[in-house]
C-alpha cells in the first residue's frame, strides 16, 4: 500500500547487558573521573554530526561491599549512575530535539536500594543475570531503529568500548514509542470530532469500568483559550484493539494534540498545526514488547496501520497526488508518500455500533428477570468495582443467583477476576436509559393515578393505587371473575416501541403482590396481546415470570 510515511517521535526502551558483567559501568566511572566529573565528545554517524556528554548522578543503590555475591571485587568507595546525553548537532535541530539520553546503572543479583529514611530493599532483577549493566534510553524524533547504533558510537566518542553494548539480553523491553503525522489545522477536525474516530473508539471499544478505559477530549489549551482539538485522546488495551485490528497485540493511545504554544503561532509556522499520533501504551497490558529488531518491526507496522485507519476513517487523504495533501512537513516529518504499507482495516465503528445496540434490545425486548434488571441497574449506578458478591448483598439475592443471571447476559456483561463490568461505555448508556425508562413509566403512572379520582372515591391505599396507575398507564384489562381463570389484556404491544410483555407481567405482578391480592392467582392467569398486524398472543402468566 502507498501512503503518507508516519515519522517517530518519542521513544524509550530499557536495554540489559551482561555479556561483560560490571566492566561496561566501571568503564564509565574511569572515563568520568579522568575527564573531572564529565567528558563531552563529537561523533558522525551517516553524514550526520552528533554531540555526546558523559557524566553521572548520585544513586540509591547499597554499597554491596568489597565484592559483590557473584565474587566480583567492588573497588569504587562510592556508588555513582552514569548518563550520556547524545544530540543532533545541525543548524535543522538548534534546540536539540532530536536526541536521547541513555541512564547507565549496574545490576547484579542481591543488590538493594537505600530510601531517604535508611530502610532497604532488594531490587528485581532476571534471576538469568548474574550481573551487568541497564541501559534506560529516552529518546524523541530519532528512528528506533537506530538508537542501538547511536549508543554505541556515543559511548565509543567518550571512550568507553562499544563492544560492550554489542548485544542486549532478551528481557530488554521497550517501554514507551509513539509514530506521528502533522495535518493542517483547516483539515484534522473530522479526526477529534464527536462522531470522529477518536470519540467513537472510545465509544465502543472500551469497557465501561476498568483500569485501561481512557478517553480524553480537551478543547482549551494551558492558558484557558478554546482550540478545539487541542488535546483528545483514547487509550485502548489489547483486547480493545483486536476488536478493530484483530491482528494486533499492542495496547495505543490515539492521539489528536497541539503543541503549547500552537494558539500563538502563525498558520506558515508548522507548530500551529497538530499532530496525529499512535504511541505504545506499556502499562495497559500484562506482558512485555521486546527492544530487538523483530519487536520493533511489529511495534512500527502496528502504530502505522492504527493511524492509517485513523486518518481514512476521518477521510483524509492518506495519498495525496499533487503536494502534500492535508498534510504540513516539520522538521522530522517529511510528510512524503512511499510503498510498502500493510492495508489497514476498516474501522467499522457503525457495524459495532449497531451491533451492541442490537444485543441491549434484545435483552430488553425478550424481558429481563428481577435478578438481571438489579444487576445491571448496580452496574449502571455504582461507579466503583462491582463484583458477583457485591450485588447480591447489596439487592438480597444469594450469590449463585446473581451468576447465573449474569451467565446468560454475556453479551453484555464482561467478567473478569471477580469483577464486572458492561462491554462498553456504548451499552452502558443504552442500559442506563433502558431502566431509567421503565422505571419512570411505572413511578409517573403510580403517582399520577394514586392521586386520581378513583383512589379518593374508593379510599384505596397508595399500594392499590400503584397497581390502578400501572393498570391505567399500559391499558390493561383484568378480567377477574371469581370462578374464572384470571385474565390479563395487555392491548396492543409494538416490538419496536413498547415494553416487552414480560417486563409488563413483572411489573404487574409486584404491584399485585404488594397491593396483597392472591400472587397464586396472577401466575395461573392467561396473558394475552396482540400485534400491530393484527396478530393475537396468548401465554400462561406464570411462563412470563419466569
Amino acid at each position: 500500500m502507498r501512503a503518507i510515511k508516519p515519522a517517530w517521535h518519542e521513544f524509550a526502551a530499557n536495554l540489559l547487558f551482561a555479556e561483560d558483567g560490571l566492566a561496561p559501568y566501571f568503564a564509565a566511572d574511569s572515563q568520568v573521573k579522568a575527564g573531572g566529573g564529565s567528558q563531552r565528545a563529537r561523533f558522525e554517524v551517516a553524514g550526520e554530526c552528533w554531540n555526546v556528554k558523559l557524566y553521572y548522578q548520585d544513586s540509591g543503590i547499597a554499597h554491596p561491599g568489597p565484592s559483590l555475591p557473584t565474587g566480583t571485587e567492588f573497588r569504587l568507595q562510592e556508588i555513582r549512575e552514569f548518563r550520556l546525553h547524545v544530540s543532533r548537532a545541525s543548524d535543522e535541530d538548534a534546540v536539540g530535539e532530536q536526541s536521547f539520553n541513555a541512564h547507565i546503572a549496574p545490576r547484579w543479583q542481591g543488590m538493594e536500594v537505600e530510601k531517604d529514611d535508611g530502610t532497604r530493599f532488594e531490587m528485581d532483577v532476571p534471576e538469568e543475570l548474574d550481573e551487568g549493566v541497564n541501559v534506560r534510553i529516552q529518546g524523541s524524533n530519532i528512528n528506533a531503529f537506530r538508537y542501538s547504533r547511536l549508543l554505541k558510537r556515543a559511548a565509543e566518542a567518550v571512550g568507553i568500548s562499544m563492544g560492550y553494548f554489542e548485544d542486549p539480553l532478551e528481557f530488554s523491553n521497550t517501554q514507551d514509542a509513539e509514530r506521528y503525522v502533522r495535518v493542517h489545522t483547516d483539515e484534522s477536525g473530522p479526526v477529534h470530532a464527536r462522531d470522529g474516530p477518536i470519540a467513537t473508539m472510545g465509544h465502543l471499544l472500551e469497557d465501561d469500568r476498568t483500569g485501561y478505559r481512557k478517553v480524553v477530549q480537551n478543547d482549551d489549551d494551558e492558558h484557558g483559550r478554546n482550540l478545539p482539538g487541542y488535546y483528545h485522546t483514547v487509550t485502548l488495551g489489547p483486547e480493545r484493539v483486536q476488536e478493530a485490528f484483530p491482528s494486533h497485540e499492542l495496547p495505543v493511545e490515539v492521539k489528536h494534540y497541539y503543541a503549547r504554544e500552537a494558539y500563538e503561532r502563525d498558520e506558515s509556522d508548522p507548530l500551529a498545526h497538530p499532530k496525529v499520533g499512535m504511541s505504545y501504551q506499556v502499562s495497559r497490558w500484562d506482558d512485555t514488547l521486546g527492544a530487538d529488531e523483530e519487536a520493533l518491526a511489529q511495534l512500527e507496522r502496528e502504530l502505522d496501520r492504527v493511524l492509517h485507519a485513523v486518518l481514512i476513517d476521518a477521510d483524509l487523504d492518506v495519498c495525496p497526488e499533487h503536494g502534500r495533501g492535508p498534510f504540513v512537513e516539520d522538521a522530522y516529518f517529511g510528510a512524503e508518500v512511499a510503498e510498502g504499507f500493510e492495508e489497514p482495516p476498516t474501522l467499522e465503528m457503525a457495524h459495532i455500533h449497531h451491533e451492541q445496540e442490537s444485543v441491549v434490545l434484545k435483552h430488553v425486548k425478550d424481558g429481563l428477570s428481577p435478578v438481571e434488571w438489579e444487576s445491571l441497574e448496580m452496574l449502571v449506578t455504582d461507579g466503583g468495582e462491582v463484583s458477583p458478591a457485591d450485588i447480591a448483598a447489596e439487592k438480597g439475592r444469594h450469590v449463585d443467583s446473581v451468576r447465573e443471571a449474569l451467565r446468560r447476559m454475556d453479551d453484555l456483561v464482561q467478567r473478569e477476576y471477580g469483577s464486572l463490568s458492561l462491554r462498553s461505555t456504548y451499552v452502558a448508556e443504552l442500559v442506563h436509559d433502558a431502566i431509567q425508562r421503565a422505571e419512570e413509566a411505572v413511578r409517573d403512572a403510580a403517582s399520577a393515578t394514586a392521586k386520581g379520582l378513583e383512589a379518593a372515591e374508593r379510599g384505596l391505599d397508595e399500594r392499590t393505587s400503584a397497581l390502578l396507575a400501572f393498570r391505567d398507564r399500559y391499558n390493561i384489562d383484568y378480567q377477574n371473575k371469581r370462578d374464572a381463570r384470571l385474565k390479563i389484556r395487555f392491548g396492543e404491544l409494538d416490538p419496536e416501541a413498547d415494553p416487552s410483555p414480560s417486563f409488563l407481567a413483572k411489573r404487574a405482578f409486584d404491584l399485585w403482590t404488594q397491593a396483597k391480592q392472591d400472587t397464586e392467582r396472577f401466575r395461573s392467569a392467561l396473558v394475552e396481546w396482540t400485534r400491530p398486524g393484527g396478530e393475537r398472543c396468548r401465554i400462561d402468566a406464570w411462563r412470563l415470570l419466569a
